[in-house]
């Protein structure tokens, strides 16, 4: 079970962009994440005419390591870490190890 998933708010933990906080769009592979507003770098785009694009510098969000960020708690206002408890049902569920409360996805 991932702890982080997509729709998640998330803070970077280091980094450039360290402190800024983001919602997770999608993740590339096991280990990375897609984060709004987080990790953008200036790609140099040729024109295509066939597709209908223009040439120019576009800004591109690039993926950032999982363990660069960490879950945003909003009942403390700080960043959390993610653990995952069994319920009585059998069912995983993910929680705040902070309070130990299950996180609304």
């Amino acid at each position: 079970m991932n702890k982080l998933k997509t729709g998640d708010q998330v803070i970077v933990l280091t980094g450039r962009d360290k402190g800024k906080r983001g919602t997770v769009s999608a993740r590339v592979d096991a280990d990375h994440l897609l984060v709004e507003g987080v990790n953008v770098a200036k790609k140099h785009v040729k024109p295509n005419p066939l597709k209908g694009t223009t040439g120019g510098i576009v800004d591109k969000t690039m993926p950032i390591h999982q363990s660069n960020v960490a879950i945003f708690n909003p009942a403390s206002g700080k960043a959390d870490r993610v653990g995952i408890k069994l319920l009585e049902d059998g069912k995983k569920v993910r929680v705040y190890k902070s309070s130990g409360e299950e996180i609304k996805a």
